[in-house]
């Protein structure tokens, strides 16, 4: 049996991608796998935010239809970086254990606090109005690129400050650029942060993905997707939610904005033991912030 597992090219897609194949040897050391790398839309475009050519779902639009050409047999992504509506034909086959979910403080290399009279490198929204929250004196230009593109952006001196997500930081190394760890409750993480999905075609069995599934990140996932997906988000509005699970029951915080383009939370409890009520909580709580 051989399979083509399907990455971006970056160094931490590829480190992800390997993180799937080296569960799939776990269960079963026969099978052959390959790894196919390719460059996507959303890697080739970095000199315009995302909202402004299509979303985060460019990421991994090249990949879908590798799949449905059947050049490869599985993708993996973060799932923060698939779009809410998953093609039918192509369904989400497994998700992984949960990284750390949190988001990091990143400064210049040699530098031990946050000038804020240089602009913040980010271009992602949620981080954005959280982050101003916290210091409404903060100024923002947009940063894109890979996790080594942005740090060497960073380390130019332009910039106060970037941030990144943990769960990218450790996966690729990097853990000791953290300068300071943004905790839920102050800044909540983009939905799925820190979980990777497996991507197939409908009718695929997955049964070597036994190794790498995780129930308690696909409920929590399920919980976020649905909050976000409630309220009409996407990829990039601040709209967010972060899910944690504690035996049966599941523990929702979602961020929206009021009428005033500000941020605010709340949050939710509930038993939720089958794939139903955690879409059911995530629906709950979204409608509840309207």
């Amino acid at each position: 049996m051989k399979i083509r597992v399907g990455s971006r090219e970056s160094s931490l897609a590829v480190i992800q991608s390997e993180m799937l194949m080296d569960a799939i040897r776990r269960y079963d050391d026969s099978i052959e796998l390959e790894l196919v790398t390719m460059k996507t839309k959303g890697d080739r475009i970095l000199d315009r935010n995302l909202d402004k050519i299509g979303g985060k779902g460019l990421f991994i639009k090249e990949l879908e239809i590798a799949l449905v050409e059947e050049r490869v047999d599985l993708t993996v992504h973060c799932v923060k970086d698939m779009t809410m509506d998953v093609p039918e034909e192509l369904p989400i086959l497994a998700v992984s254990e949960r990284e750390d979910p949190r988001d990091a403080l990143i400064l210049p290399e040699g530098v031990d606090y946050l000038d804020l009279s240089k602009p913040v490198g980010c271009s992602s929204n949620r981080r954005i109005v959280q982050f101003q929250k916290m210091y409404p004196q903060a100024r923002f230009v947009p940063m894109r690129g890979n996790i080594q593109t942005r740090l060497a952006k960073l380390d130019s001196g332009e910039y106060a400050a970037t941030m990144l997500a943990v769960a990218g930081l450790k996966r690729a190394g990097l853990e000791h650029r953290i300068s300071r760890i943004f905790e839920p409750e102050e800044m909540v993480p983009a939905c799925g942060q820190g979980v990777l999905a497996v991507q197939g075609r409908a009718g695929q069995k997955a049964s070597f993905l036994k190794k790498f599934a995780d129930i308690d990140a696909w409920r929590a996932c399920l919980c976020e997707r649905s909050f976000v997906r409630t309220l009409g988000g996407g990829c990039t509005e601040p709209i967010a939610a972060y899910a944690r699970t504690e035996g049966d029951r599941i523990f929702l915080t979602g961020l929206n904005l009021d009428a005033q383009g500000k941020p605010f939370t709340r949050s939710i409890e509930a038993a939720a033991p089958t794939d139903a009520d955690c879409i059911a909580l995530g629906r709950e709580l979204a409608l509840a912030m309207k």
